[in-house]
């Protein structure tokens, strides 16, 4: 309440969620949290692959019961994917149990999955074209509540194959095949098509897409939600360190060129070689745990124990509990997220944020996952 006695009004914000498999319930965490807060207003999001799995649910769940139902809708998913992965092949050991590795890239499972999508396609295969994961969206999200949803702007991404370009889909395009394209790893899934026109995973042209909020959002604040870590210290020797940071590259290389664009956009406007009443002054904000991510190898993405998932949720509610006490008084005035200084790093290292108290007493607390 403020002084006047008037609920204080809410900061709107657009969210961008980026996909990385399981890794996702980092994001769900971080949405639960701020939907928990309740003082900032998410105007739109932005979502590829995981994150448009996230951004479905929380528009499903906005319908069915505001704020409230939203949590509730993201827990059922990520409970249904966890549920789901009980009968997957691909499960930790024992001793990664005991010593609390997320890592699954040891177990024969895993290794056999590989292997076979290294040398065989997905229509050799999986003829028959099976994706569990499909099974779990389509009974957990009602995808006439997300094409009806008008709290929230939803923008989900996917790849298109014949040109490479990016599709964003607009909110009343929404559908179960379009979550599903922008989740489509082509080295395990066959393409899914849309009208006619074969989709791959949406990251490799925008994981996320942030320029659907310059012209569809109402807020010039964007909160981006990163779970896969820009910068690795060292140099990859084994085939599995090779591959993961070669996917890491792959996956930001069009979020950094986004956050070249606006950076130079910003330095145009602030210099007044641009109106800035025609161009829109982006106040760019980030949520992530490096230091967390980079202890989790990538076979982890593919770990769908409800152990697992739970912690990346309690992660990304620790991470925006910090990001809220430090930096929501910026939102609707300042970034938070200093894109000139982002880029320094081109001759140099780069320099990293130190996490928060909430996320340091909650890895504290928890046995930390060790990168096999």
């Amino acid at each position: 309440m403020t002084g006047n006695g008037k609920a204080e009004e809410k900061k709107p914000i657009n969210v961008a969620l980026q996909g990385g498999g399981s890794h996702g319930a980092f994001s769900w965490g971080v949405l639960d949290r701020l939907l928990e807060d309740g003082r900032l207003e998410i105007a739109a999001v932005s979502g590829t692959s995981a994150g448009g799995m996230n951004a479905a649910a929380l528009a499903d769940g906005w319908v069915r019961g505001g704020a409230e139902g939203a949590r509730q809708k993201l827990h059922d998913l990520w409970r249904a994917v966890a549920l789901k992965g009980r009968f997957s092949p691909v499960q930790r050991m024992p001793w990664d149990v005991l010593w609390g590795n997320w890592s699954v890239e040891h177990t024969p499972g895993y290794i056999w999955h590989d292997t076979l999508s290294r040398t065989l396609s997905p229509y050799a295969a999986n003829p028959l074209n099976i994706n569990p994961l499909r099974d779990v969206v389509a009974s957990e999200i009602d995808f006439d509540n997300v094409r009806s949803c008008k709290a929230i702007k939803l923008f989900v991404s996917a790849t298109n194959v014949e040109t490479g370009q990016l599709r964003v889909f607009q909110p009343n395009e929404i559908t179960l095949d379009v979550i599903m394209a922008s989740a489509c790893l082509p080295q395990i899934f066959q393409a899914v098509e849309i009208d006619g026109t074969p989709y791959w995973d949406g990251g490799y042209g925008g994981n996320p897409a942030i320029f659907p909020f310059f012209s569809e959002a109402k807020t010039d604040d964007v909160l981006l939600v990163q779970i896969n870590p820009v910068t690795r210290e060292g140099t990859p020797r084994t085939a599995n360190e090779i591959q993961n940071r070669i996917d890491e590259i792959t996956f930001n290389a069009s979020l950094l060129r986004e956050f070249r664009a606006i950076a130079f956009i910003k330095e145009l406007i602030a210099a007044g070689r641009l109106p800035h009443g025609e161009y829109r002054d982006i106040r760019m904000h980030r949520i992530d745990a490096d230091d967390a991510f980079k202890d989790l190898s990538a076979s982890s993405k593919v770990n769908a124990e409800w152990a697992f998932l739970e912690y990346l949720r309690d992660l990304g509610r620790n991470a925006a509990g910090d990001w809220l006490d430090e930096n929501f008084d910026a939102v609707g005035n300042r970034p938070t997220l200093d894109l000139t200084d982002e880029f320094r790093g081109r001759f140099g290292p780069l320099q990293h944020a130190i996490p928060g108290k909430r996320v340091r007493e909650f890895l504290a607390t928890r046995k930390k996952p060790e990168a096999a």
